[in-house]
C-alpha cells in the first residue's frame, strides 16, 4: 500500500486541496491480489488504490471513456506473422499504467483509507492524472501512449487502433497494446532495443524479456516454430466450474441421447451459463470442426448438443475434460 502511494508521488498524480463549493468527494477503496506465473506459483503481492466509479455522474465526473482494446483474433495472427517472419516477440509491462494518463474533467476523490492526512482529515484530492476504477482511465491511457507511439514515427493500424507499425529503411517494428501489456517485435534487434529504451525513458516499465504469458495463453517460441497452449487456463475455468475433479471421458454422452425439457427440473443460472460460454470463447486457439443435434429437442426442436474436435491443440485429459464442460453447457 506504501508502494503505491509513493507511486502515486512520483508520477504527481494528485494534489490535496480544500474542497470547492457543491464537492462531491467520490470515494476510493484498496483492492489486493495475489499475482500468479504461469505456473501457478505467488509472484508477488499487490495492494492497488482504485476509485468507486459507479458513483461518477456523466457530464461532470466524465464524458468519453471508450478505448480501443487488443482481441485475441489480433493476438493470434500476430503471433503468427512473427513466426512466419522468423523473429521473436517481446513483452514489457507498464507500472501502473493508467497512472500515466491525464484526464480534461475536475474529479475529486476522498482521501485512501487508513492514510488519511492527520493535519488535514477534511480535504479531497484533486486528480491530476487517471487512477484504477475511473470510468475514462483507459481512454486517458490510450491517448498518452498512443501520441507517444505516433510522436516516435510509429503508423497506427486502419483497423486495429492497437497495432502501430515503424518501418526504418528495410526493417520493421511491430507493437500490440493490450491495456498495460505491451507486446514488440521486429526484424531488426537494433529496433527493437531502442524501442525498449524510449519506453523505459517515458514510462516506469518492466521489460519481462521473450513473451511467454499472456492473457492465459503459455507460449514458446523457438527455431521450429511458435508453440501455444492454454493448459492454465483450462485448469482455472475447470476449478472455477466445479469441474476440476471430473473424470476424464474421450466421449462424455451417447451422441444418440434424446434430451427433452425437465419440466420439474431446477432452473438453470443464466449468469454462470454465458460465464461459462464467454470462457469458451476466450479459448483463442480452439480450432477444428463442431457440429450440432439441429433441433434435438422433440417438444421445442431447439439444439439441444454440440460437439467440438480439436486435434492439434487440446491433448489427453484436458480434452475430455474441455469436450465434458461443453456437453455440460449444451
Amino acid at each position: 500500500m506504501h508502494e503505491e502511494l509513493e507511486n502515486f508521488e512520483r508520477n504527481h498524480v494528485w494534489d490535496l486541496v480544500e474542497p470547492p463549493p457543491n464537492c462531491r468527494p467520490i470515494g476510493t477503496k484498496w483492492v489486493f491480489k495475489i499475482k500468479q506465473g504461469e505456473d501457478g506459483m505467488v509472484v508477488r503481492n499487490k495492494a492497488r488504490l482504485v476509485v468507486l466509479g459507479f458513483y461518477q455522474k456523466e457530464g461532470t465526473d466524465y464524458e468519453e471513456t471508450n478505448a480501443p482494446v487488443a482481441c485475441l483474433e489480433a493476438i493470434r495472427i500476430l503471433l503468427a506473422f512473427a513466426a512466419s517472419k522468423g523473429f521473436k516477440l517481446q513483452q514489457m509491462d507498464v507500472k501502473s499504467a493508467f497512472l500515466n494518463g491525464f484526464i480534461e474533467e475536475e474529479v475529486y476523490v476522498r482521501q485512501p483509507p487508513g492514510f488519511e492526512s492527520a493535519r488535514f482529515p477534511d480535504r479531497v484530492y484533486k486528480l491530476r492524472k487517471a487512477l484504477y476504477g475511473l470510468k475514462q482511465a483507459p481512454r486517458a491511457w490510450y491517448a498518452r501512449l498512443k501520441s507517444f507511439l505516433l510522436k516516435s514515427r510509429f503508423v497506427m493500424g486502419s483497423v486495429d487502433k492497437t497495432l502501430f507499425l515503424l518501418s526504418c529503411g528495410g526493417d520493421t517494428l511491430i507493437v500490440q497494446i493490450y491495456v498495460d501489456d505491451i507486446i514488440f517485435g521486429g526484424s531488426s534487434h537494433t529496433l527493437v532495443s531502442s524501442f525498449a529504451e524510449q519506453m523505459s525513458r517515458e514510462f516506469e516499465m518492466s521489460l519481462m524479456g521473450e513473451l511467454q504469458s499472456f492473457l492465459g495463453l503459455q507460449i514458446k517460441q523457438g527455431p521450429e516454430g511458435t508453440f501455444v497452449r492454454q493448459a492454465k487456463y483450462t485448469r482455472d475455468i475447470l476449478k472455477k466450474f466445479e469441474m476440476g475433479d471430473s473424470k476424464p471421458m474421450t466421449t462424455p454422452m451417447s451422441t444418440n441421447t434424446a434430451l427433452d425439457a425437465d419440466e420439474d427440473g431446477e432452473a438453470v443460472d443464466q449468469k454462470e451459463f454465458r460465464g461459462m460460454i464467454g470462457s469458451l470463447r476466450s479459448s483463442l486457439f480452439l480450432r477444428g470442426f463442431s457440429d450440432a443435434d439441429h433441433a434435438g429437442c422433440r417438444i421445442d426442436r431447439k439444439v439441444t448438443g454440440w460437439r467440438c474436435v480439436d486435434s492439434a491443440l487440446i491433448k489427453g485429459e484436458i480434452e475430455s475434460q474441455w469436450i465434458g464442460l461443453i456437453a455440460l453447457l449444451v
